[in-house]
């Protein structure tokens, strides 16, 4: 019987190669999305979209009942959306308290419930400046909670967790993935801003590369 494993799944570019590397490595997919009231919540879109091309399992599970607990985010709550690099200090208005634990937690009784040994989400070394739930420490201490909190031990598995945007990108293209499926900007209107911290990262992987986005951009 093929192991099934669960992915979180944003519908972005991170989660989206996560995603990929785990179909290509011979897994049973559960891909899992979450909407907790993102103002970019056209990623869940891209998400839907890409899940039912891929033919592999996919639910969006709505906690956005819970927004009201997690205020002070540009993300989430009635704040504007800083511009600028992940480096610059205003991008920290965009942490979430608690997401990840909080969706890792759900992705992990999931996991459980369907028989999955493995969790895997698109933390990156790119994201540690900013976020403190996608840096390693944070990683390592989930795994040993979700090795002990039921009968069943769940790992979970950050492939990128070392690694730049522009690396997790090469690697994407090096599966000849289209990354024209994703949907990257924190502004969920019709185009990309390209000025949010996310738009920037996604922009400077690309040149990287050697490659111009296939994204849309206001300018």
């Amino acid at each position: 019987m093929t192991q099934k494993a669960v992915v979180i799944y944003s519908g972005g570019m991170d989660s989206f190669t996560v995603l990929n590397k785990v179909i290509q490595q011979g897994y049973d997919v559960h891909a899992l999305s979450f909407n907790y009231g993102q103002k970019h919540s056209k990623e869940l879109e891209y998400a839907a979209k890409v899940c039912q091309k891929s033919g592999i399992s996919h639910k969006v599970v709505d906690i956005s009942a819970i927004n009201f607990l997690l205020a002070g985010s540009a993300l989430t709550d009635n704040i504007d959306m800083p511009e600028g690099h992940y480096e610059a200090a205003n991008m920290a208005q965009t942490v979430v308290p608690n997401r990840n634990m909080i969706l890792l937690s759900l992705a992990v009784g999931y996991a459980v419930s369907i028989d999955a040994k493995q969790v895997y989400y698109g933390a990156h070394g790119g994201d540690h400046a900013i976020y403190p739930d996608c840096r390693p420490e944070f990683v390592q201490r989930m795994n040993d909670v979700c090795a002990i909190a039921n009968y069943e031990a769940i790992e979970i598995v950050t492939p990128y967790l070392h690694s730049s945007k522009t690396e997790i990108l090469a690697d994407g293209l090096s599966m000849q993935l289209e990354y024209g499926d994703t949907w990257t900007c924190y502004n969920g209107r019709e185009k990309a801003c390209g000025k949010c911290g996310a738009c920037q990262e996604r922009l400077e992987a690309f040149t990287a590369n050697g490659l111009v986005d296939p994204c849309q951009y206001e300018s």
